[in-house]
């Protein structure tokens, strides 16, 4: 019996996808000493340095293999994304190694760097008003097309193999394993689908840590809600976050609520004022998502001593804030939306520095 020429095509293609993987290195952790917190060490784990430049090349490249080995992708399928930009661009260059046509359903709103990048990678955009309808219209575009919608929304949870794979919690651990406090107290990070934190969350129940898990989200997010009162689950029409890539109007699929141990809600000018101090100390620019955790670490950490607890601390740099420059890195703007972030950056930079 032979293979068809479809198997050929998917064998290639998820060779050129484990190529692509094993040619890149592991993300760095960096270690970041707390002066005024003492027995505390806090360390970031550098998402930015994949090849597309965000915590979703994990994510994205997941998808692909998922849907491909599925046999949802073949080699003359479009694919279709929903959306806020960073997913799309690392999608962008999958399809693009692959050679599929690739449209990204995202928000007016989005940062242009972004769909520049999306662009870059040979995707295209669909670009729509109501944050809320970017669903419909993939599946929509699907359909014209007779292509097939990724779904991360859905699909990020299951499609990331949490047992191991160098998973990123597998790949946090694996790093922290010479450091003085090897198993975190505690990981910090955000969710946008919530496949991160579903993860997280499975991988330290199945290794048997001790690893509390603390989702940090955006105060016009409905996940810190329905975390608190699970029968909410959607915020009104108007209602929303503008920090890209984390806090969602609804509760995805993706997001596992048992496996969360602790929830933050972060306004958007802490966000930002955290985002701009650790820039600061990093001597380079990080995105809104990584203030967003930061906020996180800061009241983690005060909770810490004051329990007179020590250990450490991982949170994720999720992405570079070069895709912010028009936005977040732009005081007027800032000013124009009556954002007030001065405070935080204060705070932020006292707790890096001492």
């Amino acid at each position: 019996m032979t293979i068809s020429n479809n198997r050929h095509w998917l064998s290639e293609s998820i060779r050129l996808i484990e190529a692509d993987f094993n040619r890149s290195a592991d993300t760095h952790l960096i270690r970041l000493p707390l002066p005024r917190h003492p027995g505390i060490t806090l360390y970031l784990k550098d998402e930015s340095s994949h090849p597309t430049g965000s915590l979703k090349h994990r994510l994205a490249r997941s998808l692909f293999l998922y849907a491909l080995c599925n046999e949802w992708i073949g080699p003359d399928t479009c694919v279709i994304e929903a959306s806020s930009g960073s997913t799309a661009v690392s999608e962008a260059y999958f399809a693009k190694m692959l050679g599929l046509r690739f449209i990204a359903v995202v928000p007016s709103a989005t940062a242009a760097p972004k769909l520049d990048a999306i662009r870059f990678h040979g995707g295209e955009i669909h670009s729509v008003d109501d944050p809320r309808t970017v669903y419909d219209v993939a599946h929509r575009l699907a359909r014209e097309t007779g292509g097939h919608y990724l779904d991360q929304f859905t699909f990020a949870e299951r499609a990331t193999d949490w047992r191991g794979n160098n998973n990123i919690a597998e790949s946090i651990f694996a790093q922290m394993a010479h450091e003085e406090h090897p198993v975190p107290a505690w990981i910090i990070c955000g969710a946008g689908t919530g496949g991160t934190s579903a993860t997280v969350g499975r991988y330290i129940r199945y290794q048997r840590h001790t690893t509390r898990l603390c989702v940090a989200d955006p105060e016009n997010s409905v996940f810190h809600r329905h975390y608190a009162n699970p029968a909410v689950t959607e915020l009104p029409e108007g209602c929303s976050s503008r920090i890209e890539g984390i806090g969602r109007p609804r509760v995805e699929p993706s997001f596992v609520r048992g496996v969360i141990d602790r929830m933050i809600a972060v306004s958007d000018a802490d966000s930002i004022g955290a985002m701009r101090a650790v820039s600061r100390m990093l001597g380079r620019q990080v995105g809104g998502s990584t203030g967003t955790n930061m906020v996180g670490c800061l009241a983690i950490a005060d909770e810490m001593v004051a329990a007179r607890e020590e250990g450490s601390i991982v949170t994720l740099l999720c992405d570079s804030g070069d895709r912010y420059a028009c936005t977040y890195y732009d005081d007027a703007w800032l000013a124009e939306r009556s954002v007030d972030w001065g405070p935080m950056a204060e705070r932020i930079t006292s707790f890096l520095h001492g």
